[in-house]
């Protein structure tokens, strides 16, 4: 009651007094508030030691949320070393107790090996105990091994069934995911108008995934009519959270004049943006603009430079570039851009012109 204010003036000293009086009787229950307490520094200085040891005394009784906060101080070095075989330790105990934040954890041990070996199948297991107890992030990863096919046969329904679920309970990431499954009809026929939905409900959160492909179902017509205009808007707001796909699209979109003015000093600061982040596509498109002069000197350099870069990173197209530009330059120019492209390497792409 002194903790809650419940009847009284709230009074974290008073709740602490009381709660110890009952943990030091072997109430656990009181136990567990204890070292809540303590962690959060209510009526009391923060002592994780002190934590630790009323944790361990719930635990011991068999509290679940007590043996789950272990799992937690464990595996995230809180007030304890670092230890993956204690967390899946006390998540295991937690979650065979129907604990379902445990349940999810102890999933999430077993897909990645933490704490001893792999096991997808058991992972599974515990992501869909936890799943049907509404544990959000559950739901997704079962989207994702669903959708995927790891660790179980791939379904189209199946993932689709609970990334909505989690995206029902406003899980941003499984309403992209959900939405790209609409958006691309991967594995079966397109939805643009639900796919526009689940973009949409994700956007308004700022995922900036989810404001680039709106921008590309907006620029391609998709389940809406085509507007460059409405496209820039969406194309904007990821780029500026500095998603490379928005600012690469963003550069194109200034480039060729599409819901804009025609601008090629914009295309080059924003290809310039996507190139530094890795784009190879906005490298490629960056070395024309070097080579053609649009928007920027012309150095073929540099140009030599970017095509460089994005062909030692696989792109195609890259490689027909630094052909042609090479038949403008010197022997000792191309050596220069070569090392240029080394040194942009070395400082991962960081500081380029």
């Amino acid at each position: 009651m002194y903790a809650n204010g419940l009847g009284v003036e709230q009074d974290y000293h008073e709740a602490l007094k009381w709660y110890g009086l009952a943990a030091q009787s072997g109430y656990e229950p009181a136990q567990l508030n204890l070292g809540v307490m303590y962690a959060q520094g209510q009526g009391v200085t923060q002592d994780l030691s002190q934590t630790l040891t009323w944790y361990q005394l719930a635990a011991a009784k068999g509290s679940a949320d007590a043996q789950y906060a272990l799992g937690v101080m464990y595996a995230t070095a809180k007030g304890v070393a670092q230890d993956d075989l204690q967390a899946r330790h006390w998540y295991t105990q937690a979650a065979n107790q129907g604990h379902a934040r445990s349940q999810f954890n102890l999933g999430f041990m077993l897909l990645n090996g933490l704490g001893g070996e792999r096991d997808e199948q058991q992972a599974t297991k515990w992501f869909e105990a936890a799943a049907d107890q509404a544990i959000a992030a559950a739901q997704y990863n079962l989207g994702v091994l669903f959708a995927s096919g790891r660790a179980v046969a791939q379904n189209r329904e199946q993932a689709l069934g609970w990334y909505r679920l989690a995206a029902e309970q406003g899980d941003t990431i499984a309403q992209v995911n959900l939405a790209l499954l609409y958006h691309t009809g991967q594995g079966g026929e397109p939805d643009f108008a639900l796919a526009l939905k689940w973009y949409h409900l994700a956007a308004a959160e700022g995922d900036a995934d989810a404001q680039f492909n709106l921008g590309v179902m907006h620029a391609n017509g998709q389940g809406v009519a085509q507007s460059y205009s409405q496209a820039l808007r969406w194309f904007e707001l990821a780029a500026a959270q500095g998603d490379r796909l928005a600012q690469h699209s963003l550069g194109l979109m200034y480039q060729g004049g599409n819901g804009v003015v025609q601008d090629y000093v914009e295309a080059v600061k924003w290809f310039r943006l996507s190139a530094a982040q890795g784009s190879t596509p906005a490298q490629v498109d960056l070395g024309w603009m070097y080579a053609n002069g649009q928007g920027t000197l012309q150095e073929y350099e540099r140009a030599h430079m970017w095509f460089n870069i994005a062909a030692a990173a696989g792109n195609p197209d890259a490689l027909n570039g630094r052909e042609l530009v090479a038949k403008q330059m010197t022997a000792q120019q191309i050596a220069q851009a070569q090392k240029m492209a080394r040194d942009c390497q070395k400082r991962n792409l960081v500081d380029l012109d």
